[in-house]
């Protein structure tokens, strides 16, 4: 596995797979099964899958999907959507998930952090924190696919999450989301300068400087790749994609020289 690592993030809606901007307007892009496929063949390091609506629409991930979806996937799978009991995230393990992200949960029942870690291990939990600017301005933290406001700091979030046993944390910029503007390097800088856990970037990515930079100037980790692994460019159409394995391990493994 690479000291750093780029890692497709997908948006999962039932049963298909969507992309969105700004976390709205999810534009459907394709049958998930046939993208793992694809992922496979461009040998990735990792994936990760998110369910945009299960948790909002109060429903358990869909279980017979993601069996397939492990089933199908050569590499470490990360799901994220509708996770709110230990039971629910022993069935995923079970499935052949390898990796749970807690983003409501994590907000409103931290214990459950603490209880997946206890029996599975650190680095099976993944805590996602998701943040836009207020009315105001300042930047603050969401649930609920960016609709609720969390009354509690960013970085404390993240500490938080540490001290309860995550071991990695995915810091989301939703107004860069989707708009191949590149990451957030403030945001991202706050919360590594905070943590000793992994830190994974998201939201905005468009290039490969990009990626050099959430990492080199931001302390990441890890990045994770949306709009840039589904579209051929920004404003064109479909395409399952993912640069060569050799020139994503040059540049993330810059870092280190």
């Amino acid at each position: 596995m690479l000291l750093n690592r780029a890692i497709p993030c997908l948006l999962l809606d039932v049963d298909g797979l969507y992309k969105t901007i700004q976390f709205k307007n999810p534009r459907y892009i394709g049958d998930p099964i046939n993208a793992v496929k694809i992922f496979n063949e461009k040998e990735v390091d990792e994936l990760i899958i998110l369910d945009i609506s299960a948790t909002k629409q109060n429903r358990e991930p869909n279980y017979d999907l993601l069996q397939h979806i492990a089933s199908e996937c050569f590499m470490p799978l990360a799901y994220g959507g509708g996770i709110k009991t230990i039971a629910q995230a022993a069935k995923l393990f079970e499935l052949g998930i390898e990796k749970i992200s807690l983003n409501y949960s994590a907000v409103q029942n931290p214990n459950l952090i603490k209880e997946i870690s206890a029996l599975y291990g650190n680095q099976s939990i993944i805590v996602s924190i998701d943040v836009k600017k207020n009315l105001f301005g300042k930047q603050q933290a969401y649930i609920l696919n960016g609709t609720k406001k969390v009354d509690k700091d960013i970085v404390n979030i993240a500490i938080d999450a540490e001290k309860m046993g995550a071991g990695e944390i995915l810091i989301t910029n939703i107004d860069k989301e989707g708009t191949w503007e590149g990451f957030d390097i403030a945001l991202i800088k706050k919360i590594t300068e905070k943590v000793n856990i992994p830190v994974i970037a998201s939201g905005g990515c468009g290039s490969l400087a990009h990626i050099h930079k959430a990492i080199v100037d931001g302390g990441a980790s890890a990045v994770a790749i949306g709009s840039m692994a589904v579209f051929q460019k920004k404003g064109m159409g479909v395409l399952i994609s993912f640069p060569e394995a050799s020139e994503i391990e040059n540049l993330l493994n810059a870092k280190v020289k």
